[in-house]
């Protein structure tokens, strides 16, 4: 475990600009889901707003 001060945390990862089309393939989400996320945010948005917004089925055995 680190301790990390919040002056020297970046918020890098949660920046980064994504194509929607690759994070649903990366994400195995499924088209209805892809073609919800486009339309919400066009072909580009930020990690934080795909992973906040993008919904996932649940995986029943």
């Amino acid at each position: 475990m680190e301790r990390i001060e919040p002056q020297e945390a970046t918020t890098e990862a949660a920046t980064q600009v994504w194509s929607v089309t690759e994070f649903c393939a990366r994400h195995r989400l499924d088209t209805d889901e892809e073609a919800r996320l486009l339309l919400l945010f066009g072909p580009f948005a930020t990690a934080f707003e795909l992973l906040h917004n993008a919904r996932r089925t649940p995986r029943w055995r």
